[in-house]
């Protein structure tokens, strides 16, 4: 009996250590401050606006058909196919045209023996004129005569040449050395002439295309100097704008902006991705100024980052000590996602993810 309670106590006593220890390594323990996600908001500036995501074009872009009508038979080239300069891209079926040209060689030769018979008559009754044996009028009439049948003769000539012309359009060739970037028509397709059936773009020189929406359209003027780089090639590159489109698209309600590059990189080619930097006229600003103007200017933040109780929109900025704190701003306008705030200086660390979760003066870890 005196063993069984000294079982027990021992058991008593290891668990009340066991909860001891238990206690202290809780307290020992200190939870990890929160991860946020932040952004500068100097790196946020609205002038990050000015960059426009482009594709490389060529200049002169052809979009070719036949002259006449009729059905493909032959399709010599492949999307990609790089051509020269008379180059045969398709054909058509040349019989019926042959038939055409043949008629109007035809009509010619009927024509051409309408004009030898009032050229005949007319000689004739203009020598009986002469003996007086006809009347003026009676000549006249001859005289009409042959100038119909010479203007029916011209006219058939000026058909059997069209005929003659419609057979070679049969043919559709190159008219410059390019590459092939779009094909419409294949072989056994009956096409209509002016129908476009495929796109020749000329490959000496190429530019950049992007789109500029039409609230920003007044801050691009042509010759505006402009800044390049590739997704796929290093450096960057020194353009200019060569053309801005009159009117905008109807569907996005953008304005076509074309980019000339007068030293384009080697292995630029078409298709390829390209990000376009608007610059702006340099001026020597210090830095009081410059932090002026960025005020002024605003910068754009996600949308998730606003934090607003009350009336106030206010974010969340991330002090020296990595805690955090309110700070309010001005909201100016609203985007996809995005908010244009004022009242932030451009080394604040504005965090932009999970601010509903954070209290004033938290610890937090930020992301490098």
């Amino acid at each position: 009996m005196r063993r069984n309670k000294a079982v027990l106590g021992a058991l008593a006593g290891l668990l009340s250590l066991n909860l001891l220890l238990s206690g202290c390594g809780k307290e020992a323990t200190s939870p990890r401050p929160p991860l946020v996600k932040t952004q500068e908001a100097g790196s946020a500036s609205a002038q990050m606006d000015n960059v426009y995501s482009g594709t490389v074009r060529g200049r002169y872009e052809t979009n070719m058909a036949f002259q006449v009508g009729g059905q493909i038979i032959a399709r010599n080239v492949q999307v990609g196919s790089r051509v020269s300069a008379g180059d045969t891209l398709m054909v058509l079926d040349p019989r019926d045209v042959q038939q055409q040209a043949n008629s109007g060689d035809a009509a010619v030769a009927s024509a051409r023996a309408q004009l030898s018979l009032a050229q005949a008559n007319l000689a004739r009754y203009s020598e009986l004129y002469r003996e007086e044996a006809v009347s003026a009028s009676v000549l006249d009439q001859y005289q009409t005569n042959y100038d119909a049948a010479f203007a029916a003769y011209q006219s058939a000539l000026a058909q059997s040449a069209e005929g003659h012309n419609a057979l070679g359009y049969s043919n559709l060739t190159a008219g410059a050395n390019g590459v092939i970037t779009n094909i419409t028509a294949e072989e056994g397709q009956v096409v209509a002439a002016g129908q476009t059936v495929l796109t020749l773009v000329q490959t000496d020189e190429l530019e950049i295309e992007i789109n500029i929406p039409e609230n920003h359209i007044n801050e691009v003027t042509v010759d505006q100097p402009v800044e390049v780089t590739f997704w796929a090639l290093p450096g960057t590159y020194s353009g200019q704008v060569r053309e801005i489109a009159p009117m905008a698209d109807s569907a996005s309600r953008t304005y076509r902006v074309r980019i000339s590059l007068p030293q384009p990189p080697e292995g630029m080619q078409l298709g390829m991705t390209a990000s376009v930097t608007l610059s702006e006229t340099p001026n020597a600003l210090s830095d009081t100024t410059a932090e002026a103007d960025n005020a002024a200017t605003g910068c754009i933040l996600p949308l998730a980052a606003i934090y607003q109780t009350g009336d106030a929109p206010q974010v969340w900025v991330v002090t020296d000590d990595s805690t955090v704190q309110l700070k309010s701003v001005e909201v100016e306008d609203f985007g996809d996602d995005k908010v244009l705030v004022h009242g932030l200086a451009p080394t604040d660390l504005v965090v932009i993810a999970g601010v509903h979760r954070l209290r004033e003066g938290e610890t937090v870890r930020t992301q490098e």
